[in-house]
């Protein structure tokens, strides 16, 4: 008896291993996006000797803020949407439709395209016209996402490894053989963390993570782990090894960056640095490899998105707009806006995300430390305004609009130098607010 007992226990813990390790490499496949791979050497370049508070810095918003994503909808219930209890429906489902925009046809997307282009195909074929191509992409991602085709599928479960192959190899040798040293650096260590954190907002993980979360609890669910607790325990286990895998792949294309002979100059472009530091670590044929397996991981994640943007206008609008119809209107919109290059994507991405960003930040870190004891859904929409006016502020800022005063009492707010200006007002008025409603026990 005592051995079955036992070797029972010993299956169990096998078992949720094993749905630990499975969930934790497929949410950072999730999150392992190719398009996101030109940033992190740009901050390398930039901060020099400082990067490890440019690291740190893209740590809290690329790394740490999707992993509490996950974990917030984990903690209260199986989807973003059923945040609506605890906030508001309407709250919930215009966020919703933002992020959705943000992670499909305004940015992620296009840039996915735009950077297929600047490194896997510019570099091979210098005279082939950028029009065409975008054409020819988006035929292949409208084609095979309107077709559901098993292709996307298995080509990503053998691309995603043999390219994470690729990159430790590029990271390992880069490390252990520097093209250059590390030399000091114009950027303070404020100024350091405020870049990585803020090129952590172009990853748009965050954003991502609180819509592609229902695919992870639902395969933490299926594993057997059905209640709240052992659903949170899972998904937190998982988290935490997606993000030493992504906290080793990032910094990694952060150090490499900060030790490449690349010269540093207004006119940087990312993906050229990227290729760049291909060169000098692997040579010709392993920047050839480089290239194509994250140009073919652009289009499978841009095939991959554009599928969650017909289904997701398929199932709000109770198919008024069938799916084939949205992910065709998606393709063309992100047709259109791919012309432009990576950097003038990131250029004008910033825009929008510096309004959105933070004010998911706010209902996540509310959220999951206040869950328990806040039934109230004042504290939650208020601390939610507030984000969104100080961002508002913060995005008008960046596009030069002629509002200085209020600037100056945006720049007044404690943490405003390090891009977090709106943290302690959207904290003080969850916690005021909270207060006077009174708190309630669960």
């Amino acid at each position: 008896m005592q051995s079955y007992f036992f070797t029972s226990m010993h299956h169990i813990r096998k078992s949720k291993w094993k749905t630990i390790t499975t969930v934790g490499f497929a949410l950072f496949a999730m999150f392992f996006g190719a398009g996101n791979l030109i940033l992190p050497p740009f901050i390398g370049l930039r901060t020099e000797g400082e990067w490890g508070m440019a690291l740190l810095g893209f740590f809290i918003t690329a790394i740490l803020a999707p992993f509490l994503g996950v974990l917030m909808v984990a903690k209260t219930g199986t989807h973003f949407t059923d945040l609506g209890k605890k906030t508001h429906p309407w709250l919930i489902k215009i966020l919703t439709l933002l992020v959705i925009l943000c992670i499909g046809p305004l940015v992620a997307i296009p840039r996915t395209a735009a950077t297929t282009f600047e490194v896997g195909i510019q570099p091979l074929l210098p005279a082939f016209p950028k029009v065409w191509f975008i054409v020819l992409f988006f035929a292949v991602v409208t084609a095979l996402s309107i077709s559901k085709s098993k292709i996307v599928s298995i080509i990503g479960r053998f691309l995603t490894p043999f390219l994470l192959i690729v990159l430790v190899v590029l990271i390992v040798l880069g490390v252990c053989f520097p093209p250059d040293s590390i030399t000091s650096t114009a950027f303070t260590a404020t100024e350091s963390f405020s870049l990585g954190f803020l090129e952590g907002y172009q990853t748009m993980d965050l954003l991502a993570s609180v819509i592609f979360a229902g695919i992870v609890i639902a395969a933490v669910i299926d594993s057997g782990y059905t209640s709240r607790n052992e659903r949170v325990s899972v998904t937190f286990a998982a988290g935490m090894l997606s993000t030493l895998c992504l906290l080793f792949i990032y910094g990694g294309l952060i150090y490499l960056g900060a030790t490449t002979d690349y010269p540093l100059t207004d006119s940087v472009q990312r993906t050229e640095l990227l290729l760049h530091i291909s060169h000098s670590v692997l040579g010709k044929w392993g920047t050839i490899t480089v290239a194509l397996a994250i140009g073919f991981a652009c289009l499978t994640t841009a095939i991959a998105l554009t599928s969650a943007v017909g289904l997701f206008f398929e199932e709000v609008t109770h198919q008024r707009i069938p799916y084939k119809v949205g992910a065709i209107a998606c393709t063309l919109i992100s047709l259109v806006l791919s012309i432009n290059t990576v950097d003038n994507i990131i250029n004008y991405a910033i825009y929008i995300l510096l309004f959105i960003y933070p004010i998911v930040s706010t209902l996540i870190i509310t959220v999951l430390f206040f869950d328990r004891f806040v039934n109230s859904k004042l504290p939650y929409i208020l601390s939610v305004l507030v984000t969104a006016i100080i961002s508002t502020i913060d995005s008008c800022q960046t596009l030069g609009l002629p509002f200085d005063k209020l600037y100056e009492i945006k720049d007044l707010l404690p943490l405003s130098h390090y891009g977090l200006e709106w943290f302690l007002p959207a904290l003080l008025t969850f916690i005021i607010t909270a207060f006077i409603k009174g708190f309630q026990k669960k």
